[in-house]
């Protein structure tokens, strides 16, 4: 091999293994580069593996919402995890103690995952119930709002959140030296194999798997959101959220609260019961909506539920 042909395979690969490198967040510590290039592909290698949004499992879950309607099978495109451009050091967020970020955790059905985090804000930040901010909401969708509104299926279909590409997740406002902490109790949320503890009811864009925070995945949070998942057993790999994006199991999209807000979901979805029928919580904390919204918080003024009635909260 000539000199010049040795130099340009060099280039070559250089610049490959640069562009590979833009799909994913890394991750940080020992991990060489093999294993860098390997968890890089991961995310991508499952739109076509068996690891997809219709797993098989033997025991499926009884769902609340399955009693009056059935999931139906999404067929996972390819994904496309292209890394957004960098942001100038002056648009990162800093790191500090002063005032309170607004983030949100996307894992499945929002009933569950809002229960978990009051009880994150309570032993974290020792708030009580008059100081609770979790609430349950919509985010991660291209379309935004319709008329300033995004609402749950509802007969009229009026600003329904799926069709708006939005996932259901659960905002809250934390100061930002504790987002690592929250962000453990998120992956805590999550089995040993990453599969989301509603993994075999609820399935498909509405209930990917997301985090939303300043600055996105070029911000410092992303390296403490990568960090919270090495030292809960590494479950889960990342992707730059685009918006609209599909559900891929075991992969959480990251997203910038900045181009992707949080939208509050309907008073009769906050506080509500766990998706599973034996999932009730106590009468407290079902009552924390209904005093909210004495106390004078908008939840908005979208229709109820798929049916109109909000029965069940569906």
């Amino acid at each position: 091999m000539t000199t010049v042909r040795a130099n340009l395979l060099i280039l070559t690969v250089a610049l490959v293994g640069s562009c590979i490198s833009a799909f994913t967040i890394p991750h940080h510590g020992s991990t060489n580069n093999k294993q860098q290039l390997s968890s890089a592909l991961s995310a991508v290698d499952k739109s076509s593996s068996s690891n997809d949004v219709n797993p098989t499992i033997d025991t499926p879950i009884q769902s609340r919402r399955s009693i009056l309607s059935t999931a139906a099978s999404l067929a996972l495109t390819p994904l496309l995890l292209q890394a957004p451009p960098a942001l100038a050091a002056e648009d990162i967020p800093p790191l500090t103690d002063e005032g309170l970020i607004d983030v949100y955790f996307g894992c499945g059905c929002f009933w569950h995952v809002q229960h978990e985090f009051v009880a994150a804000e309570k032993k974290i930040l020792q708030r009580t119930d008059s100081q609770i901010t979790a609430r349950a909401g919509y985010a991660g969708g291209l379309a935004g709002s319709t008329d300033g509104k995004v609402c749950y299926h509802n007969a009229a279909s009026i600003a329904d959140y799926g069709k708006l590409g939005h996932a259901e997740v659960v905002g809250l406002r934390i100061p930002p030296s504790k987002f690592g902490e929250f962000a453990v109790e998120y992956f805590k949320l999550f089995d040993t194999k990453g599969d989301r503890p509603d993994q075999a009811g609820d399935r498909g864009s509405e209930y990917r798997s997301l985090v939303g925070f300043p600055g996105g995945g070029k911000s410092e949070y992303a390296k403490l959101l990568v960090e919270a998942s090495q030292a809960t057993g590494d479950k889960l790999d990342f992707a730059f959220g685009k918006g609209d994006d599909k559900d891929a199991r075991k992969t959480s999209f990251v997203m910038d609260t900045a181009k992707f807000p949080f939208f509050v979901a309907e008073q009769y979805h906050q506080f509500h019961d766990g998706f599973n029928l034996n999932e009730n919580y106590s009468g407290a904390y079902n009552k924390l909506a209904d005093t909210y919204a004495k106390g004078g918080e908008d939840f908005g003024s979208c229709p109820n539920g798929s049916l109109g009635l909000g029965f069940g909260g569906l």
